[in-house]
């Protein structure tokens, strides 16, 4: 019954999202809105952590799974996709490259400004 009552609060605020779509014309697809929403809900204390918590591990742990009817439609387009494939292919490799330098350039960052902090508290004591 845990698991219903969790899955029906994500549901519910999924479908939220997806009146927020519905009523306010911006291009942000109803999933970021269910987001927006979930994280606003979850930082005001309007739902705990706990209430969702398991569902939510369990869903991203099938997270892959999701995955599979967007390949497959992917392979019923082919004929629309292979005279792009390649462009395709070079922006792909590239904007991940990209991704993931932006990534461990902004993490190094962080951990960088956290050890300077943890010195400076150190001098003060």
């Amino acid at each position: 019954m845990k698991y219903i009552r969790q899955f029906a609060i994500i549901l519910t605020i999924s479908f939220i999202g997806e009146g927020c779509h519905f009523f306010i014309p911006l291009p942000i697809p109803a999933s970021i809105y269910g987001l927006l929403i979930l994280l606003f809900a979850l930082r005001a204390g309007i739902v705990r952590v706990e209430s969702v918590q398991d569902v939510g591990r369990f869903l991203v742990e099938i997270m892959p799974l999701m995955f599979i009817p967007a390949a497959v439609g992917l392979m019923e387009t082919w004929p629309l996709l292979e005279p792009v494939f390649v462009p395709f292919l070079v922006i792909l490799v590239v904007s991940t490259i990209l991704v993931m330098a932006v990534t461990g350039w902004c993490t190094q960052g962080i951990l960088r400004l956290e050890e300077k902090k943890k010195k400076e508290s150190r001098t003060y004591e």
